[in-house]
């Protein structure tokens, strides 16, 4: 039997609160987004496409955790959701400080995005179910969970239009 036939595509306990988490960080972001209204003719665009990849992603993360893995449909959100990540850490580059190009901490976790979403996909392609899995919960928690809940901290603009 090979590790892949071997392998539980049934989402376990993490994967299942991971899943809730980043509906819980959509939810965050859409009610900030929503209070912040007043300012979107403000906001520049690498914000925006910003915050259109990573809602797209927090809105994925749910359905390709809690949905049966290993199919078409699978693969093919699979890619998009990679895609929106990957998109998502080059474009949080052009989002600095107040200073243009002046990186934040959080932008480590952006490079470290760009690395591992090739990796994500290959082990996928290559069917080396585990390092995927690993890969995929690494980038959860580190990219979208404790990258997104650092955006509300510290007078960040998401911060600013949900505690204002």
């Amino acid at each position: 039997m090979t590790a892949a036939a071997s392998y539980s595509t049934v989402p376990d306990r993490l994967e299942r609160a991971l899943g809730a988490l980043a509906l819980v960080m959509l939810g965050v972001v859409l009610a900030a987004l929503f209070k912040g209204m007043a300012d979107w003719p403000k906001i520049p665009g690498a914000i925006w496409l910003h915050l259109a990849t990573i809602l797209l992603a927090l809105g994925l993360t749910p359905v390709l955790l809690w949905r049966p893995r290993g199919t078409p449909g699978h693969r093919q959100l699979g890619y998009v959701w990679s895609a929106a990540m990957f998109l998502t850490a080059v474009d949080s580059l052009f989002v600095t400080t107040s200073n243009p190009g002046h990186f934040s901490p959080i932008h480590i976790l952006s490079i470290a995005t760009i690395v591992l979403v090739p990796m994500l996909v290959v082990n996928a392609r290559r069917h080396d179910l585990a390092r995927h899995r690993r890969t995929v919960r690494g980038l959860i928690i580190g990219a979208l969970l404790i990258a997104g809940f650092f955006t509300f901290p510290f007078d960040r603009l998401l911060g600013h239009w949900l505690f204002a």
